[in-house]
């Protein structure tokens, strides 16, 4: 089990959730250390006081902030857990909203938020329930690290994740990075829109989603410590350069992807028939036909 990271409560109205803050993802990255080439010594980070020019350890390390050159203001830990906020103790529902209101760009690390009491568990499970019924997610606020934070609480599984957010003002203006403008063709929208119907998944429990880039590098690892050759990187399958065809670029790409997926690159994709629509005479040529039988 993951250890426990932070634990205060989630506030909600008048009533109070106790939890324990555990990471709800892992890092299985490779990592590497530096090391002296000439002896493979490692080479360590040490911390000076530029005052008495010697090392320190961490007992004697503090956090402060600088005014001036000459005046730091120190601040302790104690200091910062006894901030006067509703936030600094409890993570603080403040609103409610749809998810697809919140754009992801905000969204960051997610935690699982687990009962830390018996006595937690129907408030919790009432929140789980709630949350699940309204198909909306929770905003909170709460403070960590020496500073308050934004955060969203949602449901994965009966458990209840809450994931970092970022403030409105710490989202970048991203118009700057906007091209000159240019002319798209339905032609080449068409051809992009059935290049992402043929690549569409209905999840992303795939072998193909994996991280390559740590296997290579274990086996790279593996291998120079076998003593022998690493494995050698393969061909790019097609050399980068300017895109000089867009129309025959995604019409190439709409084949890869249906010969990728066992279906006939060259076929098209069938279209649902069209309804017919019912044919309908109109009323007065209806009665003329009843008239004329009556008589």
């Amino acid at each position: 089990m993951p250890r426990t990271i932070w634990s205060g409560a989630i506030s909600f109205g008048l009533v109070t959730v106790p939890i324990n803050v555990q990471s709800a993802t892992e890092d299985h990255s490779v990592r590497f250390h530096q090391y002296h080439l000439e002896d493979m010594g490692r080479v360590r980070i040490r911390k000076y006081c530029e005052i008495e020019d010697r090392e320190v350890d961490q007992g004697e390390i503090g956090k402060g902030y600088e005014l001036s050159k000459t005046q730091v203001i120190p601040i302790s830990d104690e200091e910062l857990q006894q901030l006067p906020l509703p936030t600094a103790k409890a993570i603080e529902i403040v609103a409610f909203v749809p998810l697809d209101s919140v754009d992801p760009i905000r969204i960051g690390e997610g935690y699982y938020l687990a009962p830390a009491q018996p006595v937690a568990a129907k408030p919790y499970k009432l929140l789980v329930q709630a949350l699940g019924r309204s198909s909306k997610v929770a905003v909170a606020k709460y403070a960590w690290s020496g500073r308050e934070r934004l955060g969203l609480l949602r449901i994965r599984d009966d458990v209840i994740v809450l994931h970092a957010m970022r403030w409105p003002d710490e989202i970048r203006d991203p118009t700057e990075l906007l091209p000159e403008p240019v002319e798209v063709s339905d032609d080449e929208i068409e051809g992009a829109l059935a290049l992402m119907d043929n690549m569409t998944r209905d999840d992303l429990d795939d072998p193909e989603f994996r991280d390559t880039y740590t296997e290579a590098m274990e086996q790279i690892i593996e291998a120079k410590r076998e003593h022998r050759a690493p494995p050698e990187l393969p061909e790019p399958t097609a050399e980068p350069g300017q895109l000089v065809d867009l129309m025959a670029a995604l019409n190439e790409s709409v084949a890869q992807a249906r010969a990728a997926r066992g279906e006939d690159a060259q076929a098209p994709k069938k279209k649902a028939p069209a309804k017919k629509a019912a044919k309908t005479q109109p009323a007065k040529k209806t009665a003329a036909k009843k008239k004329a039988k009556s008589a």
